[in-house]
């Protein structure tokens, strides 16, 4: 490894580690989900959690926006919602006789979609090009979004009232997806105390800006990865195409997403090289939502579709 990547790599480890001290403060007992949403931050992507109400969803997203010395920006996701109410749309000014360009909230470093499958799928559809393009097109003008461009959306389960699912375009740009899932008894313990005693989330502060992430962003894409690390994450993807449970397996951008939050792994561990180690903890969280599985009925799922690739597929040596 030569000097200055070993500084850049140690520049972001310890960026990540000053995140991640910062938000599980506020989300306790999930450091586990915390790792992945950082993860994600520092890969470029963006992170899908889907779980019932009040588990803390919002407030992780919260944690990690008021731990960035960025603007934070939340839409919640309504039926009525629509796309302008997400990109921005041009308003007539009559004192200047124009239209004035009033942009969105997508105009944000940090952006929570709440509730996300609440929307309309047209609706749903007006994040598409901010997601995988970090640009707006409105009007027939194009205009780019803030670096860094961080979305969390979260989203109810599809058999709650009123939610209409994800169609696969839209999941395919999340990079990982997972849940919060019902805190274990001591951690809710200190959650509900925190709250009572005060409101946790008013006492995060920044810990890194958003020139570090940024910086810590384009480290990540500098991690090095073996050709035969590279075929490994292919192979997986090509097994979930051939299993016979699936109807839509993984496409070339599941595999490119899985690759790049494995560098972010690897950076945040102290790691200048990818390993099969990296790729195999992250396939269960970036593969499973961009498989559909048929007949669902049958009890077959696409985490176990993944489960059952990790089994069969070995990684290199």
């Amino acid at each position: 490894m030569q000097r200055n990547q070993v500084e850049n790599i140690v520049e972001v480890r310890e960026a990540y580690a000053r995140l991640r001290d910062s938000v599980c403060r506020v989300v306790v007992g999930k450091d586990a989900v915390v790792d992945l949403c950082l993860i994600s931050l520092l890969a470029g992507g963006h992170v899908l959690l889907t779980d019932i109400p009040g588990v803390g969803k919002t407030t992780l997203a919260r944690a990690i926006s008021s731990s960035i010395s960025a603007e934070f920006s939340r839409i919640q996701f309504t039926p009525d919602l629509l796309p302008s109410d997400i990109t921005g749309t041009s308003v007539y000014d009559p004192r200047e006789t124009r239209f004035r360009w009033l942009p969105g909230p997508v105009f944000a470093p940090v952006l929570l979609a709440d509730e996300i499958n609440r929307a309309t799928p047209r609706t749903q559809s007006a994040l598409l090009e901010a997601m995988a393009e970090g640009q707006v097109t409105v009007e027939g003008e194009t205009r780019p979004l803030p670096e860094p461009f961080f979305v969390v959306a979260t989203q109810n389960p599809h058999h709650f009232h009123g939610t209409y699912p994800l169609p696969e375009g839209q999941l395919d740009r999340f990079m990982v997806a997972t849940s919060m899932g019902y805190p274990a008894r001591n951690a809710e313990l200190g959650i509900v105390r925190a709250q009572v005693e005060g409101r946790p989330l008013e006492d995060v502060k920044p810990v890194v800006s958003v020139r570090e992430v940024a910086m810590a962003r384009e480290m990540v894409r500098r991690v090095q990865v073996h050709d035969e690390v590279l075929g490994y994450a292919v192979a997986l993807a090509e097994a979930t195409r051939e299993h016979p449970a699936v109807g839509l397996g993984v496409s070339p951008r599941g595999s490119i997403a899985l690759i790049r939050a494995s560098q972010a792994r690897a950076a945040t561990r102290g790691r200048d090289f990818v390993g099969p180690e990296d790729v195999k903890e992250l396939a269960l969280h970036a593969l499973p939502h961009r498989i559909s599985v048929r007949g669902a009925s049958s009890g077959t799922t696409a985490e176990a579709v993944v489960r059952e690739v990790l089994r069969s597929v070995s990684p290199p040596a």
